[in-house]
């Protein structure tokens, strides 16, 4: 089995050193700057909590080098995924699948599913539908990623915590191709259940980073203090509550109700979201596949979101102000290019 690791950042690269564990399992990884540089000069390192090892991976800028992959991971950010699509195509095959492991909307989200919302697609997260055409929705299996990673030097990896990569068909088929991507990820030490509703669980993990990550970004406040102080909290509440009105009415269940998700957020600690991290490091925010998308599907569905769109346009404009925050071509969208059309 031939995997690519496409953006071998801390989650990538945490991933790619794993799976490289399994056996028949083939692991390159696609990455740029002093983290690539240092990965081919030492090798990628991987300090965990019980030990330290270092792994040798074929590495590179260019997906031309690496040929056809049976799976591609894509652990980017979803800007940089939109960003780099058409630069994909030598790593795929007649049968290529594709991973996404980004926060967020994804965007084949409404592939697979059947009636009024079928084969929509979220403008906020792929323009000009790039990754739905080069991509192609039909090579796409959903990954929800919970573990925690940074990258402490180029070619240094710390893993934090966590190493469950919930895993899913759009369609909740359990596929021949799902089944053989759980066995790489198990046989590599990771926890990776197929799930029949992965969009259950991509609502799930969206519900906190859409109001935690921005309100974190906008107060300088770390998880425990946002989910605690009564007026954030409030707010991430009153967010949360918009968020279900869209997706309940997108046919998605929570398996928890808002004031567990929120208390669950608070007993993490003084964890610094991922968006705060990156307001600190200067790097761009990750708002539109967080934010952006969930008001864009509240017009789909006719819900009201106005805790969402004011904290949208606060930290909007943040990201403008500190020219953190990636420009899409035609950003804008129309009220009326939002509406559903209903047979």
């Amino acid at each position: 089995m031939k995997v690519c690791i496409y953006g071998a950042g801390a989650i990538g690269g945490y991933v790619g050193a794993e799976l490289s564990r399994a056996d028949g399992v083939e692991v390159s990884l696609i990455a740029r700057g002093a983290h690539l540089a240092a990965m081919r000069e030492k090798g990628l390192t991987l300090q965990l909590a019980d030990e330290t090892r270092t792994v040798e991976l074929n590495c590179s800028d260019d997906p031309a080098e690496l040929g056809p992959q049976d799976f591609v991971i894509i652990a980017l950010k979803a800007h940089q995924a939109w960003e780099v699509a058409d630069q994909m195509a030598p790593l795929f095959g007649p049968g290529t699948a594709i991973v996404t492991c980004q926060n967020g909307v994804p965007w084949w989200y409404f592939y697979g599913l059947e009636g009024q919302y079928a084969d929509l697609r979220i403008a906020s997260v792929d323009p000009d539908d790039r990754q739905w055409n080069a991509i192609g929705p039909e090579r796409a299996i959903g990954c929800v990623v919970y573990p925690a990673t940074e990258i402490v030097e180029p070619g240094v990896i710390k893993h934090t915590y966590g190493n469950k990569f919930a895993l899913g068909e759009p369609d909740g088929s359990t596929s021949e191709r799902c089944q053989r991507l759980s066995q790489a990820f198990e046989a590599g030490g990771l926890k990776a259940p197929i799930l029949p509703h992965i969009r259950n669980e991509i609502w799930l993990k969206l519900w906190g980073n859409l109001c935690f990550n921005p309100i974190s970004a906008l107060t300088r406040t770390t998880l425990d203090i946002v989910a605690t102080d009564p007026g954030t909290r409030a707010l991430s509440r009153a967010m949360m509550m918009e968020a279900q009105r869209i997706a309940v009415r997108l046919g998605v269940h929570f398996r928890v109700d808002v004031e567990r998700r929120i208390n669950g957020a608070a007993k993490v600690g003084a964890h610094r979201t991922s968006m705060l991290q990156d307001l600190e490091r200067g790097k761009p925010l990750e708002i539109d596949a967080l934010l952006t998308a969930v008001q864009e599907m509240g017009r789909m569905v006719d819900v009201d979101t106005p805790h969402i769109d004011s904290v949208l346009a606060l930290v909007q404009q943040l990201g403008r102000t500190l020219a953190l925050y990636p420009t899409f071509p035609e950003r804008e969208l129309k009220d009326e290019s939002a509406e559903v059309a209903v047979d």
